[in-house]
């Protein structure tokens, strides 16, 4: 699908829409509502002692955006950069923050019938970060909930109570 066609199915985003993505070998799902633009990958800059996954920051048209690497945050082995890695921009609690991912499928309208309760089990990732999962034919989607995983303290990305602030401690840790 084409950045500009995918673009304009997000701006009309609404209920039960995912931006879908893969790692790996796997297809994930993200709340349309959440993105706010999807941009190819491009250099970061590091910042010292911050978890490996959180790949740095970037600057987005003056706001200073933290970057992770979701494939390293769920352990899904060494990441490539290719051509096909983007990285999707959210919007979450008011804060934008950039996920990389190895490329973007689609956006899927899932009716509530498709989507059933995330199993109960230990995995990779942890099961409080799946909504559910989507049943599309043959395909089976991981719904994430964004919004848990990027503001839950193992990620560590935001203590204060606004972006602007939230980026200032994380360029000063």
């Amino acid at each position: 699908m084409e950045t500009k066609e995918l673009a304009g199915r997000i701006a009309q985003g609404g209920a039960n829409e995912f931006l879908t993505f893969r790692l790996g070998e796997e297809e994930y799902g993200i709340d349309i509502l959440k993105v706010q633009e999807i941009r190819g990958y491009d250099t970061v800059t590091r910042i010292a002692n911050t978890p490996a996954f959180l790949k740095g920051v970037i600057n987005l048209r003056g706001s200073i955006v933290p970057i992770v690497d979701l494939r390293i945050k769920f352990a899904l082995g060494e990441p490539t950069y290719d051509q096909f890695t983007v990285v999707i921009i959210l919007n979450v609690g008011g804060r934008v923050v950039g996920i990389v991912v190895d490329s973007v499928s689609d956006v899927l309208t899932l009716a509530e019938e498709q989507i059933r309760p995330a199993p109960d089990f230990s995995a990779v990732l942890a099961t409080q970060y799946v909504k559910g999962l989507g049943a599309i034919d043959e395909r089976m989607l991981i719904l994430v909930d964004i919004e848990a995983l990027i503001g839950s303290a193992d990620m560590g990305l935001f203590e204060a109570s606004n972006s602007s602030a939230a980026a200032g401690d994380l360029l000063a840790a």
